[in-house]
């Protein structure tokens, strides 16, 4: 489930952030703390190693090892590799979610433009309807392991009702290699054109508008379709995978608290617990696992795309804008403010300080408060005169 926190950071405010720190789904804690776990172990195992159990040879020679470690391992272009990896996925993500299929612009033409209240008109507009609908769940149940796990087989699909037992015969009797999310789209073209010769649609107008609101929604679904198929090359986030556990590897030995007696550059302190190294980790694993969480937002992780809830919220509201809403209107009555030329809705006490005059330009308030000047004073220039002369030369 898509984790929010809109409204806990609205208004930014001493530490605002920090409860935000403390939540565990969806958070840096609940993808890293294995990953954390298992470099703390391996760190720590090395570090005993080499206090207790290396000769005094062994421990000349691991101190060169971590030295060298030490001095390559920045020669790893780990923030800049990372960074634009990062970059691309977030990217790939926000452009993923923008396209996402919502059938509400043809709700609304559909509830316009198809009339008739008889039983036939309703059907018409239901199944138009339910055209789109089945379209979009064709296209989630192939990108989506949530919706497929849903919808596992065609069978599931015409028992949920968004495909008849006669569609699913002529659905199965097209052959074609081919992922066929397109068919509905074709069934909605022939139905809408038979809907306008029957009168059902009185202009081709409403007709043409109908097409092209369609076309788009099948951009939205075949954009998620080619997202899905071509995604960030996989020599790319083998590259950075390898870069960032390379670059920790060599940290596990290069990091480590040497001897102080022995004089090494930078190594006249030894602690146990290497802090700056672990929120390296934490940052740098976790900049990374931000990547691997976004890279498919249609899977099971928490801030992943709530695709089933997309499925049951489009069908439930887009049935009910072309049926129960086709052509309901509540009655007309005047507004409370027909006889008031200036509408100004009230405010309650918790957003009285909202309450602001208007802006009208920056440069409204220089004539009324300027100061007057010695020579328009001297000179006897009355209050108007100065205001339209107070840049002008010719004022004399």
């Amino acid at each position: 489930m898509t984790v929010t926190y809109s409204s806990k950071v609205a208004n930014a405010t001493f530490f605002g952030f920090h409860r935000l720190l403390l939540k565990w789904r969806g958070s840096i804690y609940k993808l890293l703390y294995r990953e954390f776990i298992v470099f703390a172990v391996f760190y720590t195992a090395i570090s005993l190693v080499y206090r207790l159990l290396l000769t005094g040879a062994q421990k000349r020679y691991f101190e060169k090892l971590s030295i060298y470690c030490d001095r390559y391992a920045e020669q790893i272009p780990v923030t800049f590799v990372l960074g634009f990896y990062v970059t691309l996925v977030v990217n790939r993500w926000w452009n993923q979610f923008v396209n996402l299929p919502w059938p509400d612009r043809l709700m609304f033409l559909i509830s316009s433009s198809v009339h008739g209240r008889d039983e036939h008109g309703r059907l018409l507009r239901r199944t138009l309807m339910r055209y789109v609908n089945l379209t979009s769940l064709l296209i989630f149940r192939s990108v989506s392991t949530a919706v497929y796990k849903r919808f596992p087989t065609m069978d599931h699909v015409v028992e949920a009702g968004f495909m008849t037992a006669d569609e699913r015969k002529l659905f199965d009797h097209l052959k074609s290699p081919h992922l066929k999310y397109w068919v509905p789209f074709i069934w909605f073209g022939n139905l809408a054109a038979k809907a306008r010769k029957e009168g059902r649609i009185r202009d081709s107008v409403d007709l043409q508008s109908l097409m092209t609101e369609m076309n788009r929604y099948r951009s939205w679904c075949s954009l998620l379709f080619g997202y899905d198929w071509v995604g960030i090359p996989l020599v790319y986030t083998q590259v950075v995978t390898l870069a960032v556990y390379t670059f920790f590897f060599a940290c596990l030995i290069g990091r480590q608290f040497l001897d102080p007696t022995k004089g090494y550059a930078g190594h006249d302190l030894d602690l146990y617990i290497p802090i700056f190294t672990l929120l390296q980790f934490f940052f740098y694993a976790g900049w990374l696992k931000v990547a691997e969480q976004l890279i498919n937002p249609f899977g099971e992780d928490d801030d992943d795309f709530e695709t089933n809830w997309c499925i049951d919220r489009n069908l439930q509201v887009s049935l009910l804008a072309v049926d129960e809403m086709h052509m309901s209107l509540p009655k007309m009555k005047k507004d409370i403010y027909w006889d008031d030329s200036a509408a100004r809705p009230p405010y309650t006490l918790a957003a009285a300080d909202y309450c602001i005059p208007s802006f009208l330009g920056s440069t409204v308030e220089m004539g009324e408060h300027r100061p007057q000047r010695e020579w328009e004073t001297e000179m006897g220039m009355p209050p108007h005169r100065q205001f339209q002369c107070a840049e002008s030369e010719s004022c004399v």
